[in-house]
This record gives structure tokens, C-alpha cells and sequence, in this order.
């Protein structure tokens, strides 16, 4: 292939980057926490690309790679910050990678579901996610993905924002490693498959 040919395929090839936030704390006294299950679940999607984190000017911690050769571009991203700080780093990768809010996708927490079930979803509010807050503020928009990967609702009078900081208990340990590859696959679909091909395939799955 003449250079200029091989330029512009790669130039095609970058001009479909996808970026995915996986939204938690730093630090190992929350890495094991439910308010951190995006990046566990982002941890299982580096692991299929082969990529590895490392840190990136825009304060978060990035991983590069492709599921297959010659698919999408995914550029894999952990802020550095608080759960409530994730819309500087998101929206400097987005500039930096020059991906278009249609092409990001956050995989989150979310009380409002039972633990073990996925839903995805395009804009929308924020439902009193601090991180999807941020991300939406900073985004100049709230019309990125979501991977939303259900922890239940706290038991009794237990505060949610105790709850979500709180380990996974033991028999939810046991299944958590499923719903990650779940959720890392929810991802791949979006990409792969869109939006609704994607919800049709995961919702059905949840409902089961």
C-alpha cells in the first residue's frame, strides 16, 4: 500500500475511537467498594484488549486497544480524582481523542437497580449521581452511553451514601465476576451494535 493510501485507512480507522469511563475513587480503600464496580468492570474490559493503565496528562489513567484487529479504537479511561470530579478528565479525553459525546460511554453504579442486572441507556438525568452530575456539566451535555450496573438498594435504614462505599457482601461476591463480563460486554455491543440492538439483548437478559 502507497503511503498516502495506508494514511488515510488509519486515518478511518481513528476517526471511530470510542472512549469508556469507568467511574469509582482511588485509592485501594475503595477499589473493592460497590461505587466502584464501573471500574472493576473496566478492569475486565482491559484485560480482552490487552491494555494496560497508565497515566495520561488529562488526570486520569488510560489503556488503548482494540477488541479485534482492525475494529474500533478504544481508549479505556479511571480519573485520578473523587467520583465527583470525573467530568474534568472525561472531557479532556474526549478533546484529546477528539471523541464526540455519542462515542462515550460511562459505566456506573446504580442504586436504583437490584444488584446483578444491566440497563443501557443515552442521556438522560443523573438520577443523584454525583459522577454522571459532573460528567454531564463538564460535557456541556448528558447525551453520553450508560452502562448501568445495578447494586440494589441499601437494606433497612442504612444511608445510600454509606451503602455504595460499603464491599460487596459475600454472596454477592460470588456472582460478581459474572455480571462484570457482562458489563464489559454491554460495552463491546454498544460499540459494536448500537444502541438498541445492544438494550434489546441486555434488557431481555436482566428480565430473566
Amino acid at each position: 500500500m502507497v503511503w498516502w493510501k495506508r494514511k488515510k485507512a488509519e486515518e478511518l480507522v481513528s476517526d471511530d475511537t470510542w472512549l469508556i469511563v469507568g467511574l469509582g475513587n482511588p485509592g485501594a480503600k475503595y477499589e473493592a467498594t460497590r461505587h466502584n464496580v464501573g471500574q472493576m468492570a473496566l478492569d475486565v474490559l482491559a484485560d480482552r484488549i490487552g491494555g494496560r493503565f497508565s497515566s495520561h496528562r488529562t488526570g486520569a489513567r488510560v489503556a488503548e486497544g482494540r477488541v479485534r484487529p482492525g475494529g474500533p479504537k478504544l481508549v479505556l479511561a479511571k480519573s485520578n480524582g473523587f467520583m465527583n470530579t470525573s467530568g474534568g478528565p472525561t472531557t479532556a479525553l474526549a478533546k484529546y481523542f477528539s471523541v464526540p459525546v455519542d462515542r462515550v460511554i460511562v459505566l456506573h453504579d446504580e442504586l436504583d437497580l437490584p444488584f446483578d442486572t444491566l440497563k443501557l441507556k443515552q442521556g438522560g438525568g443523573h438520577g443523584g449521581h454525583n459522577g454522571l452530575r459532573d460528567i454531564a456539566k463538564a460535557l456541556g451535555s448528558p447525551a453520553f452511553l450508560r452502562v448501568r450496573i445495578g447494586i440494589g438498594r441499601p437494606p433497612g435504614q442504612q444511608d445510600p451514601a454509606d451503602f455504595v462505599l460499603k464491599p460487596f457482601a459475600t454472596a454477592e461476591r460470588g456472582v460478581l465476576p459474572v455480571l462484570l463480563e457482562d458489563a464489559a460486554d454491554a460495552a463491546e455491543s454498544l460499540v459494536d451494535e448500537g444502541l438498541l440492538a445492544a438494550q434489546q439483548r441486555f434488557h431481555s437478559r436482566s428480565a430473566q
